[in-house]
């Protein structure tokens, strides 16, 4: 259960930095390049987290 909050972390982070990163290819970043960063990284830990991990098959 702690992998499943592990991933969505740093599913939200990567996804959260890459957004700045992106932004920074000016030197500037913007209020709306900080929302975009801020909505990537809380919708990538959403998705992250509601997907439930594949079970092992036994057998």
């Amino acid at each position: 259960m702690r992998l499943s909050y592990l991933k969505a972390l740093v599913a939200g982070a990567v996804a959260g930095l890459t957004a700045i990163g992106t932004g920074l290819t000016d030197n500037v970043l913007t209020p709306a390049e900080w929302v975009a960063a801020a909505v990537a990284a809380l919708g990538a830990l959403g998705v992250v987290w509601a997907v439930p991990n594949k079970q092992k098959l036994e057998g």
